[in-house]
Protein backbone atom coordinates (compact mmCIF):
# COMPACT_ATOMS: atom_id res chain seq x y z
CA UNK A 1 0.00 0.00 0.00
CA UNK A 2 1.13 3.67 -0.75
CA UNK A 3 0.13 7.30 -0.82
CA UNK A 4 -0.60 8.40 -3.85
CA UNK A 5 -0.25 12.41 -5.13
CA UNK A 6 -3.21 13.97 -5.57
CA UNK A 7 -4.31 15.97 -8.58
CA UNK A 8 -4.81 19.58 -8.22
CA UNK A 9 -6.96 21.78 -9.83
CA UNK A 10 -6.07 22.60 -13.71
CA UNK A 11 -5.23 18.85 -13.90
CA UNK A 12 -6.87 17.49 -16.64
CA UNK A 13 -7.55 14.52 -15.87
CA UNK A 14 -9.88 15.55 -13.28
CA UNK A 15 -12.25 16.71 -16.43
CA UNK A 16 -11.98 13.04 -17.50
CA UNK A 17 -14.86 10.29 -17.45
CA UNK A 18 -13.43 7.24 -15.65
CA UNK A 19 -13.85 3.96 -17.00
CA UNK A 20 -16.20 0.54 -15.33
CA UNK A 21 -14.04 -1.60 -13.47
CA UNK A 22 -14.90 -5.06 -15.22
CA UNK A 23 -13.06 -7.15 -13.33
CA UNK A 24 -11.96 -6.50 -9.07
CA UNK A 25 -8.81 -8.42 -9.07
CA UNK A 26 -5.77 -7.97 -6.80
CA UNK A 27 -5.15 -4.80 -8.51
CA UNK A 28 -8.05 -3.10 -8.40
CA UNK A 29 -7.80 -3.83 -4.31
CA UNK A 30 -4.35 -2.48 -4.32
CA UNK A 31 -5.45 0.84 -5.76
CA UNK A 32 -8.30 0.74 -3.48
CA UNK A 33 -5.76 0.34 -0.40
CA UNK A 34 -3.76 2.71 -1.49
CA UNK A 35 -6.70 5.15 -2.38
CA UNK A 36 -7.34 4.85 1.23
CA UNK A 37 -4.11 5.25 2.65
CA UNK A 38 -3.91 8.44 0.49
CA UNK A 39 -7.33 9.90 2.33
CA UNK A 40 -5.69 9.18 5.73
CA UNK A 41 -2.49 10.97 4.89
CA UNK A 42 -4.48 14.16 4.26
CA UNK A 43 -5.97 16.51 7.10
CA UNK A 44 -9.50 16.97 6.79
CA UNK A 45 -9.98 14.90 3.67
CA UNK A 46 -13.87 12.42 3.91
CA UNK A 47 -13.63 10.93 0.44
CA UNK A 48 -11.57 10.29 -2.73
CA UNK A 49 -12.17 9.32 -6.13
CA UNK A 50 -9.90 7.61 -8.69
CA UNK A 51 -8.85 10.44 -11.30
CA UNK A 52 -8.26 12.57 -7.77
CA UNK A 53 -4.66 9.85 -7.94
CA UNK A 54 -4.53 10.25 -11.66
CA UNK A 55 -6.85 6.70 -12.16
CA UNK A 56 -9.10 6.55 -14.59
CA UNK A 57 -11.22 3.82 -13.12
CA UNK A 58 -14.58 4.07 -11.41
CA UNK A 59 -13.61 3.52 -8.05
CA UNK A 60 -14.35 5.78 -4.82
CA UNK A 61 -13.11 5.64 -1.03
CA UNK A 62 -15.13 7.21 1.58
CA UNK A 63 -13.78 7.28 5.53
CA UNK A 64 -16.18 9.78 6.58
CA UNK A 65 -18.46 10.55 9.73
CA UNK A 66 -18.95 6.78 10.77
CA UNK A 67 -18.75 5.09 7.04
CA UNK A 68 -15.98 3.73 5.68
CA UNK A 69 -16.42 2.32 2.34
CA UNK A 70 -14.29 1.10 -0.43
CA UNK A 71 -16.70 1.35 -3.95
CA UNK A 72 -16.21 -0.14 -7.44
CA UNK A 73 -19.22 1.09 -9.83
CA UNK A 74 -21.33 3.27 -7.97
CA UNK A 75 -24.09 4.79 -9.47
CA UNK A 76 -27.09 6.76 -7.40
CA UNK A 77 -30.30 4.67 -8.40
CA UNK A 78 -32.37 7.44 -6.31
CA UNK A 79 -32.39 10.71 -4.89
CA UNK A 80 -34.97 13.12 -2.86
CA UNK A 81 -35.53 16.42 -1.37
CA UNK A 82 -32.45 19.38 -1.78
CA UNK A 83 -30.34 21.23 0.38
CA UNK A 84 -27.98 23.78 0.84
CA UNK A 85 -24.37 22.49 1.09
CA UNK A 86 -21.10 24.12 1.87
CA UNK A 87 -18.37 21.88 -0.23
CA UNK A 88 -14.71 21.89 -0.78
CA UNK A 89 -12.36 19.02 -2.66
CA UNK A 90 -8.93 17.91 -1.78
CA UNK A 91 -7.75 18.45 -5.42
CA UNK A 92 -9.31 21.55 -4.91
CA UNK A 93 -6.82 23.13 -1.92
CA UNK A 94 -8.41 26.58 -0.29
CA UNK A 95 -11.50 26.66 -2.29
CA UNK A 96 -15.32 26.79 -0.61
CA UNK A 97 -18.54 26.91 -2.04
CA UNK A 98 -22.16 26.54 -1.70
CA UNK A 99 -24.07 23.90 -3.79
CA UNK A 100 -27.62 22.39 -3.73
CA UNK A 101 -27.32 18.67 -3.48
CA UNK A 102 -30.41 16.14 -2.76
CA UNK A 103 -31.55 15.40 0.96
CA UNK A 104 -30.86 11.70 0.56
CA UNK A 105 -29.09 9.43 -1.90
CA UNK A 106 -29.52 5.99 -2.62
CA UNK A 107 -26.45 4.85 -4.25
CA UNK A 108 -25.44 0.89 -5.81
CA UNK A 109 -21.94 -0.28 -6.05
CA UNK A 110 -19.99 -3.10 -5.60
CA UNK A 111 -17.69 -3.61 -2.93
CA UNK A 112 -13.56 -5.19 -2.94
CA UNK A 113 -15.50 -8.17 -3.32
CA UNK A 114 -17.63 -7.89 -6.10
CA UNK A 115 -20.83 -7.87 -3.59
CA UNK A 116 -23.52 -5.96 -4.56
CA UNK A 117 -23.73 -2.75 -1.98
CA UNK A 118 -27.42 -0.20 -2.00
CA UNK A 119 -26.67 2.32 0.39
CA UNK A 120 -28.21 5.28 1.36
CA UNK A 121 -26.82 8.69 2.45
CA UNK A 122 -29.17 11.28 4.14
CA UNK A 123 -27.61 14.97 4.99
CA UNK A 124 -23.63 15.39 4.81
CA UNK A 125 -23.61 11.75 3.60
CA UNK A 126 -25.69 12.15 0.31
CA UNK A 127 -23.99 15.36 -0.24
CA UNK A 128 -20.53 13.26 -0.18
CA UNK A 129 -21.46 10.50 -2.55
CA UNK A 130 -22.72 13.11 -5.09
CA UNK A 131 -19.36 14.93 -4.49
CA UNK A 132 -17.37 11.74 -5.56
CA UNK A 133 -19.42 10.11 -8.03
CA UNK A 134 -19.70 13.16 -9.91
CA UNK A 135 -15.94 13.33 -9.68
CA UNK A 136 -16.14 9.93 -12.28
CA UNK A 137 -17.86 11.95 -14.65
CA UNK A 138 -15.26 14.33 -14.79
CA UNK A 139 -17.22 16.95 -13.15
CA UNK A 140 -16.16 18.56 -10.01
CA UNK A 141 -18.15 20.77 -6.95
CA UNK A 142 -17.04 23.93 -8.59
CA UNK A 143 -19.59 23.38 -11.55
CA UNK A 144 -22.27 22.96 -8.71
CA UNK A 145 -21.27 25.98 -6.75
CA UNK A 146 -24.31 28.22 -6.55
CA UNK A 147 -21.90 30.63 -4.85
CA UNK A 148 -18.00 30.66 -3.94
CA UNK A 149 -16.98 31.76 -0.17
CA UNK A 150 -13.16 31.13 -1.08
Amino acid sequence: MAIRQLRIEGDPILRKKCKKVLKIDDRIRLILNDMMDTLHSTDNGAALAANQIGILRRLVVIDYLDYCYKLVNPIIVGKSGEQECLEACLSFPNRLVKTIRPEQVTVQALNEKGETLLLTGEGEMAKCFCHEIEHLDGIVFLDRAIEIIQ
